[in-house]
């Protein structure tokens, strides 16, 4: 859903609204910068963020040179329609300076599950040799299913007999090779948030 341009305030930065750009599954800021009404308009028809560059004067999409696109999914005015914020999927480093973020390091906590799922995901698709995550897809759904249930079995007895870095290192295991399963199985980590918002609804 993407806010309407009327209802949108224009007129306070002399036809420029800053807008946020997050990370729409991690959470991590990647980077801010200015649209203009074209800018937004050129963003929702084509589905990549576009700008309007001030030292430019022109639109700018994120990526025209370097492929380090944005993928629009969702744009949210704030409270007073002078700001918005931007919800993309990053294709490559944001920043130029070839970080994810142009904050730096800057990301939510939990944001490694989802760099962890990217990761599975190349994993999945590259089948580098030699890597673990490899050898668990090229054994398939049932031997991963198997090592869930194992890593969930570890977890339990960590939390009743081991010390808290154990428990947490067994439930790192855990969540790693369910992320490989939902992997394996095509179902995105994105449904099993949207099922926990559900819920919690």
């Amino acid at each position: 859903m993407s806010p309407e341009f009327d209802s949108l305030d224009w007129s306070k930065g002399d036809g420029l609204i800053p807008a946020i750009v997050q990370h729409c599954r991690s959470g991590q800021v990647l980077m801010l910068g200015y649209m203009n009404r074209d800018a937004f308009a050129q963003t929702l028809q084509s589905g990549k963020v576009t700008f309007f560059s001030r030292s430019r004067q022109r639109l700018w999409t994120k990526g025209e040179t370097s492929g380090h696109t944005l993928g629009f999914r969702s744009a949210h005015a704030d409270c007073d329609g002078d700001a918005l914020l931007i919800l993309a999927e990053p294709v490559g480093p944001t920043c130029h300076r070839g970080t994810a973020s142009c904050f730096g390091d800057a990301a939510p906590t939990l944001a490694v599950l989802s760099e962890l799922d990217d990761v599975i995901a190349s994993r999945e698709r590259e089948r580098p040799a030699g890597r673990y995550t490899t050898s668990l897809f090229d054994a398939g759904v049932r031997r991963i299913a198997q090592k869930v249930g194992e890593e969930g079995v570890e977890t339990a007895l960590a939390a009743v007999a081991q010390d808290q870095a154990s428990i947490a290192s067994e439930t790192a295991d855990l969540l790693y090779h369910v992320l490989v399963l939902l992997r394996a199985r095509g179902v995105p980590l994105g449904d099993v948030a949207e099922e926990l918002r559900r819920r919690r609804g």
